[in-house]
């Protein structure tokens, strides 16, 4: 493994997306790459405006721009590699109102109330971590990391920088069943990865989602814990399976969780770019009710003619927050029908890359999802909720 000129430690330490999740290897990873001196600087950004249309009694249209960054620096460091890495998002500036609509969300809260059918921003300080990995003999990498706010390891790549997501704006309904804990508050992890094969990692971390002010650093005692097992068969596959128990990951909701995922992710390099695809699976078991929730997830990104890029994504998710809004209604379809309802979502979408101007890969595209749902909730919903994402995206890249 060498990238730019550095050790064995420093390029795996590069090859991270959020915390210590990983992209397929093959992944031609967007991103600035400078060398003053003896550092390696890492540069990546991508910024979507959207415009988001929504049908039914509980759709919603809003103008907005979800965006993040994130730079890292490397060093070599006593046989190993040192790296600082941190990534910022202007979504507390750009996306008004703590919330833009995304039909059958849920998750977090804004003003005091849970959110439904809206997706939260995410915080001014995305992630703030510090790596260093060492090389114990020919096969075998050590990995530490720190991070005030950062990436346990406990599920996928989240979804903002997910090879398969490169191209869809929009929040997974499934986020806070898989990838949720991306934004996390003093994380420890440790992990050891041999033969560039398997890697089993280790995390504490404290476990309640961020609050309302997304411009602070907020911190807590480490009271939750995740394992993560990962295999890389080929450089252009990847797999992970794991388990953390989250204490009191809804600020407004009682009770721990045991969240378990599993995905499979492929990525194959093609014309100047990459066809990746996703498949995820991840359960919350509610501990003080012994209820288990499932999520299924595929999604995919397909160049073609490397201007053209067609996205496809698939979800299941069982959903018991879509009333929680509304106590009283909520209350009353618990006693007919139940609180728990699956939901499906299916998305397909089309981005045509403009050009690329001073390293910035501009493209316009858009997206649309239709939903399935049981017949109990058409009456809130309407009979065929559609959501339709129109955007601009700004990707550094440079070419």
């Amino acid at each position: 493994m060498n990238m730019g000129g550095m050790n064995q430690a420093g390029a795996y330490l590069m090859g991270q997306a959020s915390g210590t999740s990983m992209n397929p290897q093959s992944w031609p990873m967007p991103m600035l790459m400078l060398k003053p001196d003896d550092w390696s600087l890492m540069f990546m950004a991508q910024a979507f405006v959207v415009d988001t249309q929504e049908s039914g009694p509980r759709g919603g249209d809003k103008f907005y721009s979800a965006n993040w960054g994130m730079f890292a620096a490397s060093h070599d460091l006593a046989g190993g590699s040192f790296m600082f890495q941190t990534m910022l998002s202007l979504d507390p500036a750009t996306i008004t109102g703590e919330r833009y609509p995304e039909l059958f969300q849920t998750g977090e809260t804004a003003y005091g109330k849970p959110l439904v059918d809206a997706q939260h921003p995410h915080d001014f300080i995305m992630g703030l971590g510090f790596h260093y990995a060492h090389p114990l003999g020919e096969n075998t990498m050590l990995q530490f990391y720190f991070a005030p706010v950062g990436d346990p390891a406990l599920g996928p790549v989240a979804f903002p920088h997910r090879a398969s997501a490169d191209e869809l704006p929009q929040a997974t309904l499934s986020h806070h069943w898989q990838d949720s804990t991306h934004i996390a508050d003093e994380v420890v992890t440790a992990g050891i990865m041999l033969h560039n094969l398997v890697r089993l990692e280790a995390s504490g971390f404290y476990g309640t989602e961020p609050g309302e002010n997304r411009w602070i650093i907020q911190y807590g005692p480490i009271n939750s814990w995740a394992t993560r097992l990962s295999i890389f068969p080929s450089e252009n596959w990847m797999a992970q399976v794991s388990v953390g128990r989250i204490a009191k990951p809804e600020r407004q909701e009682p009770g721990d969780v045991v969240r378990a995922t599993a995905s499979i992710h492929y990525t194959r390099p093609m014309q100047g770019s990459s066809w990746s695809t996703s498949l995820i699976w991840g359960r919350n078991h509610e501990i003080l009710d012994g209820r288990d929730l499932n999520s299924y997830l595929l999604e995919s990104v397909a160049p073609y003619r490397r201007k053209n890029f067609f996205t496809g994504r698939i979800e299941l998710v069982d959903k018991d927050e879509l009333f929680s809004d509304q106590p009283a209604l909520e209350a009353q379809l618990d006693r007919t029908v139940g609180s728990t309802f699956r939901i499906g979502a299916y998305t397909a979408g089309y981005t045509r890359d403009i050009g690329t101007y001073h390293d910035v890969q501009t493209g316009i595209g858009a997206n649309f999802t239709t939903y399935t749902m049981p017949d109990a909730i058409k009456p809130y919903y309407g009979s065929h909720p559609v959501s339709v994402n129109m955007y601009v995206r700004f990707r550094l890249n440079p070419k």
